[in-house]
């Protein structure tokens, strides 16, 4: 006889309703998952089992009047994963991206996640997953503060005024003990001003604007940066004080002796490895690494500049104790965070546990009796 089967469906406010803001929590869930990248218990796409995802690529023409064509920020990308440890689940994140939907009053990006059972493939949960995705970035960047950035850090720049940007300002801020003043820059000044008030108000820590890149940079002692993929920065090594903490959750150029001479660690290197590969695989490889976060590394790699990704650290090791992370407060530490599906699984998984304890969502049928069964 065949089994009935529901799942639970979450909405945004539901997730509001169990935790999904309370970035502590999401900074504590993205550590747990560290320690099991590093200790390989997780899977993802791709035949490396690292992929970021597999998406749609539209054309820049196409013969057929309602296939999507290229244009900034426009895709469709499913991220697959399965986490082990005490989660044991596999899920899937989906989203599409344009970046017109700002004109229709939506976010860039749409998602969602989905949660099923690792051995029959039942689906779980459906959950909204904006703001998971989001609460998963920002806490990327804090769990590095907690373990990276020197323990009398007063100053954080925060270059790129967007919500992502906000949510990783606020998970480095719940890991800096002695944050008393955070320095928004943005290509818009008002998104940066609201930033800034929200930070003065919301945060207590005192938040001011700034016009200028390169000044701001310099007063730093954490740089968060989370800019578009249309507007690049350029930066230079000589910017940045000793010391300083400089996380990349969005694109980023600088200069070779940025790159060469300061210390890069990884969220998992074997993702690096997956993108290199993917952009070998492309048949335009330099085209490729323009278009991901990591890219300007995996050149100089290419170039024999600076050390192999099999040779760098991975965040999980030093959580772990199996590599040292700062080993002095002059040294300027780069961290390069690229998305896992995996965090976007944790946190999901994490929210769905509190969501059945609290009795929060929507049980869905999918059937009473499979007729295939």
């Amino acid at each position: 006889m065949s089994k009935k089967t529901e799942f639970l469906y979450l909405s945004e406010p539901d997730l509001i309703n169990v935790g999904v803001l309370d970035i502590k929590n999401s900074v504590e869930v993205a550590e747990d998952v560290f320690k099991l990248l590093s200790k390989g218990d997780y899977l993802m796409g791709g035949s490396n089992a690292n992929s970021h995802g597999m998406g749609i690529v539209f054309p820049k023409t196409s013969p057929f009047p309602n296939m999507p064509v290229a244009g900034p920020d426009r895709r469709f990308v499913a991220m697959p994963a399965y986490l082990g440890g005490e989660y044991d689940i596999c899920g899937n994140k989906w989203y599409g991206s344009n970046a017109e939907n700002k004109q229709k009053g939506l976010p860039r990006s749409v998602l969602t996640l989905m949660l099923n059972d690792k051995d029959t493939g039942e689906p779980l949960s459906l959950m909204s997953a904006n703001l998971i995705s989001a609460s998963r970035t920002g806490a990327i960047p804090g769990v590095a503060t907690k373990y990276l950035a020197k323990s009398d850090s007063a100053v954080c720049a925060v270059i790129g005024c967007g919500p992502i940007n906000q949510v990783c300002f606020e998970a480095i801020a719940s890991q800096a003990a002695n944050l008393n003043k955070a320095i928004f820059y943005n290509r818009s000044i008002e998104k940066a001003q609201q930033l800034a008030k929200w930070c003065t108000d919301e945060l207590g820590i005192d938040g001011v604007v700034s016009t200028n890149l390169e000044e701001t940079i310099r007063q730093a002692d954490i740089i968060t940066i989370a800019v578009s993929r249309t507007a690049p920065l350029n930066l230079e090594n000589s910017w940045f004080k000793e010391g300083a903490l400089i996380l990349f959750s969005g694109p980023g150029s600088a200069d070779e002796d940025f790159w060469k001479n300061n210390k890069i660690i990884y969220d998992n290197y074997k993702l690096h490895e997956a993108y290199v590969e993917e952009a070998i695989q492309s048949g335009d490889k330099q085209a490729y690494y323009n278009g991901v976060i990591g890219g300007p590394i995996y050149k100089l790699i290419d170039e024999g500049k600076i050390a192999s990704l099999k040779d760098s650290t991975s965040m999980g090791e030093i959580i772990l104790g199996e590599k040292q992370g700062r080993v002095s407060d002059s040294e300027k530490i780069i961290f390069v965070s690229c998305g896992m599906a995996v965090f976007d699984v944790a946190l999901g998984f994490n929210l769905y546990q509190k969501a059945l304890e609290n009795r929060v969502g929507q049980n869905l049928l999918l059937w009473e009796s499979s007729l295939q069964s």
